[in-house]
Formats: structure tokens, sequence, C-alpha cells
């Protein structure tokens, strides 16, 4: 080697990788100059529907929900990473197969909202079970009355939940900690835990749904588990079971819903997720005493942003270096 080209080596070897361009959708610039202290091989772009056209044609990665028509104009794109754990808005249900079908890897941040989602469903259970919305109207009134007849204990009940991924897992724990046999229905095969000592693959969800007294849905919602709870399954539940929904609305039938609380086949349900999505005024499900509606906040709390975004640094530092990502989705099943 001359010494001219081994000049050329050593000083290509000392100038900085080539930039990532890093697009971040709708992000405010305190949180822009967050992303950008992480490495110096990162450009982060705030975007917004004003400029991401003029941005993407050139961007390496963007951060957010992503359009089948953005993912066609970022010819560049090598990583999408959504700020949530459900990415059926990037995928299938999307409007297009456009990045389910490229070579793009999609991330999430999955099982980062686990806590949140499993303390609001054992919280809708728990208030249902010890009568707490017929209380509060009470307080209101200024009334004092017992009712210990509709009181009910978790323990040695049983639990379905449909979804034991990051947060089904986390919800099986509390289940158990009060004492509930639990039973997980999922189509990954989920090794053994004393939390949920037993799991069903999706098509024998029929043979178990009759044994509960709630089913929990924390499944992610794709094409697989789209209105898997229909009205056959809603007919099948146990009378005065429980119903709590805390992933996504698709993957229930609210008309079956609907109808089972009229018909009083349930005692009650929780959903922080509806479909449709908000819950329109006016909508039957509003009537019931015996159900608590959330606006979609199951996953909200002191800490969710802290830790949603420590894993959007990792994968961004990941990205510049050329090291494997976390929280790959399979877009191919959506989860």
């Amino acid at each position: 080697m001359s010494r001219l080209t081994l000049l050329f080596v050593l000083t290509a070897a000392l100038l900085p990788a080539q930039t990532k361009k890093i697009l971040a959708w709708n992000t405010p610039p305190e949180g822009v100059r967050e992303l950008q202290g992480i490495t110096d091989k990162a450009r982060i772009v705030a975007v917004s529907k004003e400029n991401v056209m003029q941005e993407i044609a050139d961007a390496d990665a963007f951060l957010g929900d992503i359009t089948p028509e953005l993912v066609r104009a970022g010819k560049k794109l090598k990583w999408v990473q959504t700020r949530s754990a459900g990415v059926e808005r990037s995928l299938h249900l999307s409007g297009g197969n456009d990045l389910r079908d490229s070579n793009i890897i999609l991330t999430n941040n999955q099982i980062v909202q686990g806590p949140e989602i499993a303390d609001h469903a054992m919280a809708m259970l728990l208030s249902l079970t010890r009568g707490l919305p017929g209380f509060i109207e009470m307080r209101k009134q200024g009334r004092w009355q017992a009712r210990r007849g509709a009181l009910l204990e978790l323990n040695g009940r049983t639990a379905v939940i449909i979804g034991l991924g990051g947060i089904g897992q986390q919800i099986a724990m509390r289940a158990w900690a009060h004492g509930m046999r639990v039973i997980g229905v999922d189509p990954e095969d989920i090794p053994y835990s004393p939390f949920w000592p037993r799991v069903v693959k999706p098509d024998q969800l029929d043979e178990v749904v009759p044994e509960a007294d709630v089913i929990f849905i924390s499944a992610p919602h794709t094409t697989m588990s789209h209105k898997m709870m229909g009205a056959r399954q809603f007919d099948m539940m146990k009378r005065d079971s429980f119903f709590i929904a805390v992933s996504r609305g698709g993957i229930y039938d609210m008309n079956a819903l609907v109808k089972a609380l009229d018909s009083r086949r349930l005692a009650g349900a929780g959903v922080d997720v509806t479909d449709p999505e908000p819950l329109p005024e006016g909508h039957p499900l509003w009537k019931f005493d015996n159900v608590i509606i959330t606006p979609h906040i199951a996953g909200r709390s002191d800490k969710d942003a802290a830790r949603m975004t420590n894993t959007i640094k990792e994968n961004i530092k990941r990205f510049c270096d050329g090291r494997p990502l976390i929280n790959v989705v399979d877009k191919q099943k959506g989860y």
C-alpha cells in the first residue's frame, strides 16, 4: 500500500460517519433538542403535515405513525419507530400495505406501558366487584347505605386474558396476586409461569370463555384478532361475569357487548378502548350504570413518557451505530 493510499484510508477513518436524518413527527422543540443530544451521528428534524413531504425524500428514519403516502415518498427510509405499542395505524389499517411489504424495519413501544395499563384494568375490575360506582353516586347524594350483597371477592375466581404479551402478563401477575386462576389466550408459545399456568391458542378461545369470571382484552389489533370477541363469545360468557378491554376496541364486537349488558348476562364492564373511538355522544354504552368508560388513557401515568422516550433514544443510538434495534415488530403478524 502506497503512502498516499495509506494516508487516504487513515483520514477517512477519522472522519465522522455519515449523519442519519431522522424525522420526528409532531415533536415539540424541547423534545427535538432532547433527542438531538443523544448522538452526533443523527440529525433530528421536526416535521408536521406542513413540511413532512419536503423532508422525507432523503430521510433515513421516521419517529411516529407513518402513512402509505409517506412510505412511498421516503425512498431512503430504513426504520420507522412508533410511539405506541399498537402499530395498526402504520400497517394493515393505514389504507395500504406499503410499510408491511417493504424492507423498512418497524419498532414500537411494546411492554413500556404495561404497568399503567395493567393497573387500570385491575382498577376497573375492582371498582365493579366492590361496587364503587354505586358508592360514589351515594356520596354525591350524601347518602349512607350498605350494599353487602353486591360485593364480590376475587380470590378463587378465573380470569381469561386475551393477549398474553407485555401488557397481558402484567395483568396476569396482578390477577394472581388477588388469588385468581389465570388462563391466557395467545398465538405465541408463551413459557410456563405460575402466574399463568394455562395458555391456549386463539382457536381454543371458545373452550375457555365459559370458564371466565372476567375476560380481559389486552391483545394487539391485527387482522387475526379483529372482533375475536364476537356475539357468540359474549353469549358463552358466564352469567354475572365481567368484561374489561384495555388494548384496542376493534378486538371485540361493541353491539354484542351492549346486548350482553342489556340482557343482564354481564355483571359489568370496563372499557378504555372502543370501536368507534371516541365513543359517540348518545351511544347505548353510555346508559349503563355498571359500565366504566375511560377515554383511552390506560397507558398514561407519571412514568410512562420517560420510559417511551428512553426506548426511542436507545433505538436512535443503535440505528446510528448499525446495531440491532429493540422492540422490532413482525410486520406480517402485526405485533
